[in-house]
């Protein structure tokens, strides 16, 4: 693919999280800036956004819980309106870009067909400050510890199942030609996983780009995340009906733990209850967890 005149587009899913929101924005606009930003309003805000070098699309994308995969391909059609995008730029709303994310994912895109994912930094809660710099993002922030990325330069995941959406470019037309995230996976969980699956079946990498990165804001963590455990059990039954084996199984086996599924999958996942208020509580992370 030739990288002449070619087009970039972000895009990003709000709800309920103005302040991260202002800081993907800022980080945005300190780098190469994208040829256009699409923010899929899924909780109504209207909110004035300040004076960016790059434009901006709001689109507002009513229901109830978090319809994930709807809502990005919602971003997408925006995009080939907004900036008729050959890059498309997936970036979770409380992600900030590195300076060199947008030109990074876009080169690294134009070179290569498939989907392409950069590291991510966890951040702890109070870390983003007025004033914040890469090299304070850098030092506070925690690689994951089960994807491992190169210095620079793409090298292949070592399985379709590490991929992840809160960082990650691909091509418009292989977006489309690969159906896009699967609406039918509703709610929180396994959407990405079916992507990338999907991907690998096609034929299509998935890859690490070392160098560019995003810094991952602070925000209320659950282990297991039982704030979506109907999502994730209908999710997982889907995926496994589709691909033949079960994704999320840390957070299945979690909910069978705690007395919520049968221990016994072969047959499916059986419903023994919902989580308590009290079992969710406690399930939230110390805010000195990264993850």
């Amino acid at each position: 693919m030739s990288t002449t005149s070619l087009s970039t587009a972000v895009i990003t899913l709000n709800k309920g999280r103005g302040a991260h929101l202002a800081r993907l924005l800022e980080g945005l606009a300190r780098g190469t800036p994208p040829d256009a930003c699409v923010i899929v309003e899924m909780g109504g805000d209207d909110s004035p956004l300040p004076a960016l070098p790059f434009p901006v699309e709001r689109v507002p994308f009513a229901g109830s819980g978090l319809p994930l995969a709807a809502a990005r391909n919602a971003g997408r059609r925006a995009a080939s309106a907004a900036a008729s995008a050959d890059t498309l730029v997936f970036l979770d709303v409380d992600c900030i870009p590195s300076a060199d994310l947008v030109a990074g994912l876009s080169a690294a895109v134009a070179a290569r067909d498939g989907l392409i994912c950069c590291a991510v930094r966890y951040l702890p809660a109070g870390a983003v400050r007025d004033g914040w710099t890469e090299a304070d993002l850098d030092r506070l922030g925690h690689l994951h510890p089960v994807r491992d990325f190169p210095e620079a330069g793409l090298v292949p995941a070592p399985k379709p199942g590490l991929f992840w959406s809160l960082a990650f470019a691909v091509r418009a037309a292989t977006y489309d030609r690969l159906g896009g995230f699967d609406a039918e996976f509703s709610g929180y969980g396994a959407e990405d996983t079916d992507l990338a699956f999907r991907a690998d079946a096609a034929g299509l990498p998935i890859l690490f780009l070392g160098g560019p990165r995003a810094y991952h804001q602070h925000h209320p963590g659950y282990d297991p995340p039982l704030q979506h455990f109907r999502d994730i059990v209908a999710n997982a039954s889907r995926f496994r009906a589709r691909h033949g084996l079960w994704p999320m199984d840390g957070w299945l086996d979690g909910f069978a733990r705690l007395g919520l599924i049968a221990a016994d999958r072969t047959d499916g996942i059986r419903v023994l209850r919902d989580p308590t208020p009290a079992e969710t509580a406690a399930a939230r992370l110390p805010d000195d967890r990264p993850f």
